[in-house]
């Protein structure tokens, strides 16, 4: 029986070892939760091995009309840390994400934009187009807004979380240099921007483009049969060589558009997907900032220089 009591407790010993090793880990960091892919990437940049990081949207999710579900709700309940873009982006999730205020860390990212930089919504009276991240410049407040949530979170790790901002800030700012040599090629008159819904009008202020969109801001608003005609003869008007497809609106929209167009004569290319609310596959280029701005700079330009590598439908 002493044995047996012997070997009973060291088994329990054994088990509690095994509990405490498991518990560790599996304890990787804090817990940050973001909404939507640009804020995630930055979260990863900066958190790196320090934090647990998850996105809520992935590829192609639309987050103007995003609603939560009940994972959501538990990811977010368990997180220490959320991050969201706010202006009125998540507009279907507020309700959620001020529950959760003053329980843990909550930062809206978007919403510290100096008010002069913001530029105004077309479709809501007295509220700001929240698309920010398509001028890289003022994306770098985005990237001092997650660094601020996460030492907030977990001052014990501020020194990492610091120098991890200063560097990924390094990179936007070689990225800024690289758009604004790409888009050189460009002359302004042929700087005209088509797309299937007002997303790109900070990319527009930024890099002196004209923006049109077939639906608003919000992508909640439809387009209508009018909306349809202006934009069609703006496009034939103005010889428009090309107009894009974005990743998270279905490709019929920008379609019925190119259709109207030949019908009058004109025959626009559709110059390539372009992502706008949302970035490409986890692990790929385009599943991160700096890639996907790449990837929208490069497709803009070579479909408006009408280059032989432009990728088109």
């Amino acid at each position: 029986m002493k044995k047996l009591g012997v070997i009973i407790l060291a088994s329990l010993l054994l088990l509690s070892m095994i509990g405490c090793k498991s518990d560790k880990e599996t304890a990787k960091g804090i817990k940050v939760v973001s909404t939507i892919g640009v804020i995630h990437d930055i979260a990863k940049e900066i958190g790196k091995e320090h934090i647990q990081a998850e996105a809520l949207m992935g590829p192609g999710v639309d987050p103007h009309l995003y609603k939560p579900v009940a994972s959501d709700i538990q990811s977010l309940s368990k997180a220490e840390v959320i991050l969201y873009n706010g202006l009125h982006l998540e507009a279907k999730m507020g309700d959620v994400i001020g529950k959760l205020l003053g329980s843990k860390v909550v930062a809206a990212v978007a919403e510290a934009t100096p008010k002069d930089k913001l530029l105004a919504s077309e479709d809501y009276e007295g509220l700001f187009d929240p698309h920010i991240w398509f001028d890289v410049e003022l994306w770098v407040g985005a990237v001092d807004e997650v660094a601020k949530a996460l030492v907030k979170a977990d001052p014990e790790n501020k020194e990492a979380y610091l120098n991890n901002a200063s560097a990924y800030k390094r990179k936007l700012a070689k990225t800024q240099k690289d758009v604004l040599d790409r888009i050189a090629l460009l002359s302004p008159e042929k700087r005209i921007l088509v797309t299937a819904h007002d997303a790109f009008r900070y990319f527009g202020k930024a890099y002196d483009f004209q923006v049109k969109g077939l639906q608003g801001i919000s992508t909640s608003t439809e387009a209508g049969t009018k909306d349809v005609q202006n934009l069609v003869a703006y496009i034939v008007d103005n010889k428009i060589p090309a107009i894009f497809v974005e990743s998270s609106i279905p490709v019929k929209t920008i379609q019925a558009v190119q259709a109207a167009c030949k019908a009058q004569g004109w025959d626009v290319a559709i110059g390539g997907e372009l992502f706008a609310d949302a970035m490409g596959d986890e692990g790929t280029e385009e599943g991160t900032y700096i890639g996907m701005v790449k990837h929208n700079v490069n497709t803009i330009v070579s479909a408006l220089l009408r280059e032989k590598n432009a990728s088109g439908y």
